[in-house]
């Protein structure tokens, strides 16, 4: 049999039926299938089949020894047949001079350059990718730019001993809506650190002092900033106590 010069990617679908072959690009993998070519032995076996049903185990055997000659006599014919495949699906395909792949002609071949895409790319389709990533870089770096012009933190108190509370279910606003609350709006801290104002006794919550009975200084809930305990609003936003 002459040698074959193809695709390296190819699939056989051949049964004892007939034969088909399935060739692939080099490049996408994209394939083609061949016209089947019903084998003439495979024929005979149908016939075969056919007439053993209607008459019986007798010709059963005649049956099974057709398959069996058509095995024994495949190698040939199915190399006639993957030539007669080749030969009708070649002509979807064209082969790069510069690194001897077979690739598709209708997405794979670049007819201007005749050279494989990978090799030369189409220029049409180069230009229109080179443009959207260029699209995306620009948006990036604008972005990027425009975040460093707006200010995100001169709300926020940056003295140790502030809380910085970030309202999330806001996201519609531009920047973060914030709010500093001191550590002593924080129940577990407050009954840490915090000392009643008369005697300087640890504060164990409450609106009285444990250890003296003085009424214990509040903090507003909205700022943080802290109210004597007889007033009804915050100094400072208004918060109603």
């Amino acid at each position: 049999m002459a040698m074959i010069e193809f695709v390296r990617n190819y699939s056989d679908h051949s049964t004892d039926r007939g034969y088909q072959f399935e060739f692939r690009c080099d490049h996408c993998s994209s394939g083609y299938m061949s016209s089947y070519k019903p084998s003439a032995l495979g024929a005979a076996g149908s016939i075969l089949e056919a007439a053993s049903s209607i008459f019986g185990g007798f010709l059963g055997g005649a049956r099974d020894s057709a398959y069996d000659i058509q095995r024994a006599i495949g190698g040939k014919a199915h190399d006639s047949a993957l030539q007669e495949a080749v030969a009708e699906v070649k002509q979807k395909f064209s082969r790069c001079q510069r690194c001897g792949k077979w690739v598709c002609n209708e997405i794979c071949w670049n007819a201007r350059a005749q050279q494989c895409t990978g090799c030369t790319p189409k220029y049409e389709q180069e230009i229109i990718s080179q443009r959207t990533h260029a699209q995306l870089r620009a948006s990036q770096q604008q972005l990027e730019d425009k975040a460093a012009t707006t200010d995100y933190v001169s709300g926020i108190d940056v003295r140790p001993d502030v809380q910085v509370e970030f309202n999330h279910g806001n996201a519609e606003i531009e920047g973060h809506d914030v709010r500093q609350l001191p550590a002593s709006a924080n129940p577990a801290t407050a009954a840490a650190a915090a000392v009643c104002d008369a005697c300087k006794a640890p504060l164990t919550g409450g609106k009285f002092c444990g250890e003296c009975g003085a009424p214990v200084a509040r903090a507003c809930p909205s700022c943080g900033t802290s109210a004597s305990p007889t007033a009804k609003f915050c100094n400072d936003c208004g918060t109603k106590l």
